[in-house]
């Protein structure tokens, strides 16, 4: 007899190496129909079998049931609740069977100064390709980046006739400060910080471990949307501008076509795994639930340790009681 979807162990479930990257969802009604989700709307009805999804983002116009999202969630699927094609990220959800494997990585690699500065040159050399930047210092790297981008600045204004007088912006509210061309870019930005989020809560990383940045809940959204800003958001802003665009709409619009037409979301996905998994190792297959030991490095849990090990028996016991179709009459008063 086939296992049972909701009494599977976790280590039978599919490896998130192994699954599809994301589904992204938008105007549809998902449900659930054994083990599969189902997206219906006008023009189609899909079936995706839920363990074999990372992460469903789900777009506006989007209706979820209940049944839905508790097979994801036992599925070990995240599912992030995101604007148009995920320029936006508003909530998220990981289910209790989702590996904590790439998230130890990230902590161990981010409180050692020496891993902490490999990954962050390896950051920057996602954005001088071809150079050799593996003995460079911060301070060298954050110049290097600051000249790039006052590089770019000139070459986009020259490009498009669009006038470039400084970088202005108000952290927080992405148009508020600067020229149209400023709050053109913080829009975008903004937008980009959303996707970034998506897919790192979809992954398993925390958004709060960075590299680079620090400080902030976001930080490591903020060192991976670095990476794309030259080529997207920058880019985007002054065409824009150049057309007389100039509302946030038309930003945010504007990247999420971008991010569709370039497939995006993938190339994030792969970014983030290279950055934070040593080449040869998977660290993304769901384990048991485990306690630290000082002693051990980690004992089972579900086991009740007050018990001597040749007196523990089953290592779960659930008492469940039948349920009630009809509440019982009440005893008269005596």
């Amino acid at each position: 007899m086939a296992d049972i979807w909701w009494k599977a162990d976790p280590h039978d479930l599919h490896r998130i190496v192994d699954r599809v990257s994301s589904v992204y969802v938008e105007r549809s009604h998902v449900d659930r129909d054994e083990n599969a989700v189902v997206i219906v709307n006008k023009k189609e009805t899909v079936r995706v079998p839920a363990a074999m999804i990372a992460v469903v983002l789900l777009g506006p116009g989007t209706r979820v049931t209940h049944g839905a999202v508790r097979l994801l969630a036992d599925s070990g699927t995240a599912v992030c609740w995101v604007g148009e094609q995920g320029v936006r990220m508003y909530a998220a959800g990981l289910g209790p069977s989702r590996s904590a494997g790439l998230l130890h990585r990230q902590a161990w690699l981010v409180t050692r100064p020496k891993e902490r500065l490999g990954v962050a040159r390896a950051m920057y050399g996602l954005r001088f390709p071809g150079e050799d930047v593996s003995k460079a210092t911060m301070q060298q790297l954050r110049g290097r980046e600051g000249a790039r981008f006052r590089r770019l600045y000139q070459e986009h204004s020259q490009r498009t006739g669009v006038p470039w007088n400084g970088r202005v912006y108000k952290a927080g509210d992405a148009f508020a400060a600067g020229d149209d061309l400023n709050r053109l870019l913080s829009a975008a930005n903004a937008a980009l910080y959303g996707i970034c989020h998506a897919v790192i809560v979809g992954l398993g990383a925390s958004p709060g471990l960075g590299f680079v940045h620090t400080g902030s809940a976001l930080s490591f959204v903020l060192d991976i949307a670095d990476l794309y800003k030259a080529e997207y958001t920058l880019p985007l802003a002054f065409d824009l501008m150049a057309k007389g665009l100039v509302e946030e709409r038309d930003a945010r619009t504007g990247l999420r076509d971008r991010i569709a037409e370039t497939k995006l979301l993938g190339r994030i996905v792969r970014d983030v795994k290279a950055l934070l998994t040593p080449e040869g190792v998977d660290i993304d297959t769901p384990e048991m639930s485990e306690l630290w030991d000082e002693r051990l490095g980690t004992v089972p849990a579900g086991v009740n340790w007050s018990l001597a090990p040749a007196d523990m028996g089953e290592r779960h016991v659930a008492v469940i009681g039948p349920e009630l179709e009809d509440a019982p009459p009440k005893e008269k008063a005596r």
